[in-house]
Parts: structure tokens; C-alpha cells; sequence
């Protein structure tokens, strides 16, 4: 997992322009590699999805990307910079090369038509010289990649469970093999049984594709599982990296430890469910210095004047990768 697939470097969105303007992503960088599966945690509000649509330009008005770049590696060598490309040039690489499974995806199908006509529009946009049989069959050929069977091709939406209907929304995103896929909270609506399934799935179908996977929610339990790094995400910031392992046996930023300790664990001795009191910061009055101190246990003197800067911390041996944004671990 050495090649990267996707650089995102110093990216700034806001909401609104001029000095009305709210900053909700500020200057993150993140590196999604080839065939891993990064993580990106937060509580609601901090900025997760806004990343997720910025970096493929896919966010509404009033959305700016007001700064960065969006670097795509594709897979004969050469790069390009998503922020710079035409509306041609982003109708090619959407879906073809990134492909997105939205939150609340399982209520994104249209509902007049069938699921047949959904899946074959998508590959006929990217490959118009294809034939409408190769398109039913690839289509088929998705659906029984997602464990649904081929003949519910014929069936609308709301013919379908929830569950089956967000694997649809999976075999659909897969449809164009792209390298990466970003999925925004693609369980948060299904029970448990439902997105362990579906999870245990995603997991499968890259090690048998290849692709990467940028994995985008609040709840950090699913990412320890299944992802190979995690990022957390406070404030429209990066406040901590670090390999999923090496986070849950030792965060080094106490918001990461707070929603490390607002879940249950379900292996081991008992421990105390402590989370987070108070609520996230108003991007619009965002706190001096540290976002995170006036919920933070652990503050003191320079976190609510001075602004820490994400990196590799000096005081504990730190795997490639890891990095923090904390006081408590002053970094080079």
C-alpha cells in the first residue's frame, strides 16, 4: 500500500464568500493509498462530508473550495489535479475513476424507475458504445458481486429492503471499476446484523478489486475493525493520523480518546463509557487556539491561546504516518 492513489493537500472549503465566509475545512492534507482503506472519524459537524464533496467537487452553493489541491495518480503513471479539471474532463473521472455512495445512500435510487434502467444509465454515460446486453450483464454481474440476485434487475426501489437497496448503491459505485471509492456513512440508517453484512462485503470486494476506500463516519468502532489508518477530524481540522491499531491501544489527542471511550468494547475487560461533554465548536465563532479545549480534560496554559500544528509528535516512538495536533505532544 505504498503508491498513492489520491493526495488532498492544504484544502480549504467554505460555506459563503467575503467576510461573511465559514470555514468549515481548513488546510487538511490526507494521502489514501492503493488498496487501503482509510478512515475518517468525527462527530457530526466537524466537516467530514463537506471534505468529501469538496475534494470531488461534487459540494452545492453556496460551497467554495477557497484553496488546495486534489491530486489523482492514475494507474499509467500520470496525475492530475482535480480542482484544475473541465466539466468534461470531471464528467469522465466521476463514477470511472471515484466513485461516491452518499449518505443516506439507500434513498438515493430514483423511485419510477427500475433498478435494470439505474444501473445500465451509469455504464452507457461512460462507455456509449457499449451494447445494451453488455450493460444488463455487467449489471447483473454487480448485483451478484453484492449478494442480491439478478432478477430483482426488475424490481423498483421500494421493492427492495434497506439493506438491499444500499447494496445496490455499492454494486452501482463499483459498476466502472474505480481505483478509489468514497463512501459517506453508508450504514449509519441500518441495524447492526445489516452493517456488519454489508461492511464484511466491502472489506471482500477490495481485497478481490483492488480499489481503495476512503470510509467517512462518527462512529469510530466500525473503523478500529476494518480500516488500515483513520484519521480524526474536529473542527474542520485533522487533529490526529494514525494506523487503526496503533489509534485505539494509544490515542494521543484526547478527542480521540473521548470517542474511543463513548463505545463499548466487545472483547476484554469492562471499561467505563466516559464521552465527550459539551458540544462541537460554531464554525462561525470558532475558540482560539485549540478547537478542542474548552471540552478538553486535559487543558492547559498555551491550548486556548495558541493554534497546535498537525504533526509527527517528539515525545513517543511514532510508526510512519502518525501524526497529532496536540500540546500535550509538541511535534517537529
Amino acid at each position: 500500500m505504498s503508491d498513492a492513489v489520491l493526495e488532498v493537500r492544504n484544502l480549504d472549503v467554505n460555506y459563503g464568500i467575503g467576510d461573511e465566509a465559514v470555514n468549515a475545512v481548513h488546510d487538511v492534507s490526507l494521502t489514501l493509498h492503493r488498496g487501503e482503506v482509510l478512515g475518517l472519524a468525527g462527530e457530526s459537524g466537524s466537516g467530514k462530508s463537506t471534505l468529501a464533496y469538496g475534494l470531488t467537487r461534487l459540494l452545492p452553493p453556496p460551497g467554495v473550495i477557497a484553496g488546495g489541491e486534489v491530486i489523482y495518480h492514475a494507474e499509467n503513471g500520470e496525475t492530475a489535479d482535480v480542482m484544475r479539471m473541465t466539466d468534461r474532463e470531471l464528467r469522465a473521472f466521476r463514477w470511472a475513476e471515484t466513485a461516491i455512495v452518499f449518505q443516506g445512500a439507500m434513498n438515493s435510487l430514483n423511485p419510477v424507475h427500475k433498478i435494470a434502467t439505474q444501473m445500465t444509465d451509469a455504464i452507457k454515460a461512460h462507455d456509449p458504445g457499449s451494447t445494451a446486453r453488455s450493460r444488463l450483464d455487467r449489471a447483473r454481474e454487480m448485483l451478484a458481486l453484492v449478494g442480491i440476485s439478478a432478477d430483482r434487475l426488475d424490481s423498483y426501489p421500494h421493492q427492495l429492503s434497506g439493506g438491499m437497496r444500499q447494496r445496490v448503491m455499492i454494486g452501482m459505485a463499483l459498476a466502472l471499476d474505480p481505483r478509489v471509492v468514497i463512501m459517506d456513512e453508508p450504514t449509519t440508517a441500518l441495524d447492526v446484523v445489516i452493517q456488519r453484512q454489508i461492511l464484511g462485503q466491502i472489506i471482500a470486494l477490495r481485497e478481490r478489486l483492488g480499489f481503495s476506500v476512503l470510509f467517512i463516519t462518527h462512529d469510530l468502532s466500525l473503523l478500529v475493525e476494518f480500516s488500515d489508518r483513520i484519521a480524526i477530524m474536529y473542527g474542520g481540522r485533522i487533529v490526529e493520523e494514525a494506523p487503526a491499531v496503533d489509534l485505539y491501544r494509544s490515542s494521543l489527542h484526547p478527542y480521540s480518546d473521548g470517542l474511543l471511550h463513548s463505545f463499548p468494547a466487545l472483547h476484554g475487560p469492562r471499561r467505563e463509557l466516559t464521552g465527550i461533554p459539551g458540544s462541537p465548536p460554531d464554525l462561525r465563532a470558532m475558540p482560539t487556539g485549540c478547537a478542542f479545549h474548552p471540552r478538553c480534560p486535559k487543558v492547559f496554559e498555551p491550548c486556548a491561546t495558541d493554534l497546535p500544528v498537525l504533526g509527527v509528535p517528539r515525545d513517543v516512538t511514532a510508526p510512519a504516518g502518525r501524526t497529532v495536533a496536540c500540546w500535550l505532544h509538541p511535534t517537529h
